[in-house]
């Protein structure tokens, strides 16, 4: 008898094995929401952000947990709140995503913020990096850095490196005034002295007038730092900075290293010769992990241009919802996600990265770098760290 019972369980097994395989097979697709600006002066980080998924999904697949990946593309354009809030409202009801990915700019991101918590919709912000937009918005998780991050470090840094007077300029946006406050914070405790500020408006053209000031103050600051976000602004604005020959009169530029993105320094050339700045992620970062992403991210673009900030969040991204989709066995229970979000650890091209679990923002190294020409190109090449480094200005 017992043999027929092991005989009869094992055709049972035989007969239903097909069906299981198709059920794995039919499982629903995993739907990603990726909302970024596709167009206008932030569309070369879009381009950036999809060619990091293509070189994750080249290195991971674009299936997790038995389920196909799907991605729903959305351009919200020139920054718009409206259109952003539009959008991910039209991902959660029409689309029916699992998931949200994205974003170009804080007032976006405040806007899908209270979509997502009315939803209880996770979304992943990739480059907004304005403090506390993530207060209200419990299903927000950002991979991708603060404005203020990144130059606190840089405050040190120019402090002990000999800067006592410094004169602020970043662009007039909530984004470029966390950056000038938190560089002024960490500056003044230090006993170093902010001499002006001034504050070009988003998407400033023309630089001139602005520079004018700086070259014109009284006394003479032996420092500038500077922040012009990516896209048209950084090239113009170090093309102008070179042309009034600042450097000639003493005056040493220090920056986010937004002003020397990947693609920029293609555009820039020399005058962006031994600029120092502080970032998050250079293509040129020492690591076998970094080394592949890189080869990968050059297989799948196609271009000759290397990835930059955009690219590494949108690698990073997909690694975290890859991995809490598996933890989940396939499935996305929006507070158990948000759950496995806290206090996550990655291995980044980028380096270490640690979602912080009360701020659901990165704790990363922030990497000092100095713009040189190495083998023909211009590069940043990252020679101090500051190790994982939480933002000074969040406050919940």
């Amino acid at each position: 008898m017992m043999h027929r019972w092991v005989s009869a369980l094992a055709a049972f097994a035989l007969l239903t094995l097909p069906l299981q395989r198709a059920g794995a097979v039919d499982a629903p697709p995993l739907k990603i929401g990726v909302m970024f600006s596709f167009s206008g002066d932030n569309a070369r980080a879009g381009e950036g952000l999809n060619f990091g998924i293509a070189a994750f999904q080249k290195e991971h697949g674009d299936t997790v947990a038995g389920r196909k990946v799907e991605l729903i593309r959305r351009d919200t354009g020139q920054m718009s709140p409206e259109t952003a809030r539009r959008i991910a409202q039209e991902l959660i009801i029409n689309d029916h995503v699992d998931v949200i990915m994205g974003i170009a700019y804080s007032p976006e991101a405040v806007a899908v913020g209270l979509v997502s918590t009315e939803a209880k919709m996770p979304v992943f912000i990739v480059n907004s990096t304005t403090v506390n937009i993530m207060k209200d918005a419990p299903y927000m998780v950002r991979l991708g850095m603060t404005s203020g991050q990144l130059t606190s470090p840089l405050a040190l840094y120019a402090y002990t490196h000999g800067l006592r007077n410094v004169y602020t300029l970043e662009s007039d946006y909530q984004t470029g005034i966390d950056a000038g406050e938190s560089f002024t914070k960490a500056f003044t405790a230090l006993g170093g002295k902010i001499t002006g500020d001034v504050r070009p408006p988003l998407f400033a053209k023309d630089f001139t007038a602005y520079i004018q000031r700086v070259k014109d103050a009284t006394p003479k600051p032996d420092g500038v730092f500077a922040f012009v976000p990516s896209g048209s602004g950084p090239a113009q604005f170090m093309r102008t900075w070179k042309e009034m020959g600042l450097d000639a009169k003493g005056i040493t530029l220090i920056g986010e290293g937004g002003l020397v993105g990947e693609d920029d320094l293609l555009v820039i050339g020399d005058a962006a010769q031994g600029l120092i700045t502080s970032f998050h992620y250079s293509a040129t970062h020492p690591s076998a992990l970094n080394a592949r992403f890189v080869k990968d991210y050059l297989a799948v673009s196609g271009q000759g241009i290397r990835p930059d900030f955009a690219a590494v969040a949108a690698y990073d991204t997909m690694a975290a919802i890859y991995k809490v989709v598996e933890l989940q066995g396939g499935k996305v229970d929006p507070d158990r996600t948000m759950q496995l979000l806290r206090g996550m650890k990655l291995e980044s091209p980028r380096g270490p990265i640690m979602v912080d679990p009360q701020t659901r923002d990165l704790d990363q190294n922030i990497y000092i770098r100095r713009t040189e020409r190495k083998d023909g190109r211009m590069v940043n090449t990252e020679f101090e760290t500051y190790k994982m480094v939480k933002d000074p200005l969040e406050n919940y």
